[in-house]
């Protein structure tokens, strides 16, 4: 279902970045989801987000680039705190699909 028009000033309020995955764990919330820990750069720095990736083997999500919401404030998820977004999509499984980039980027580098 399509969402109504947006003024450009909602996308400009968010600060959408690009980070790389340094470790995913499994987080201790009562849905499987992991926690993983982002850098999105020297600004940034690393940041905890905990999604639904499950569909993911840990070693296959360590190293890759994702793109993230940073401006949203924290979230409590049962004992965790996630503290990033990723952002992603459902693929035909109702799985997350994580965004990535095409190519390389500087970590941290802004969507716009």
């Amino acid at each position: 279902m399509a969402k109504p028009t947006a003024d450009l000033s909602s996308f400009d309020a968010l600060d959408i970045r690009a980070g790389k995955i340094v470790s995913v764990e499994d987080a201790a919330t009562k849905k499987p989801t992991y926690r993983i820990t982002v850098d999105l750069g020297p600004e940034i720095g690393q940041k905890v987000s905990c999604g639904a990736y499950r569909n993911y083997a840990k070693e296959d999500l360590a190293g890759k680039t994702v793109v993230c919401v940073v401006n949203f404030a924290s979230k409590k998820m049962g004992p965790e705190t996630s503290e990033v977004l990723i952002l992603g999509i459902a693929n035909e499984h109702g799985e997350t699909t994580y965004l990535t980039t095409e190519s390389g980027v500087p970590l941290g580098g802004p969507v716009f």
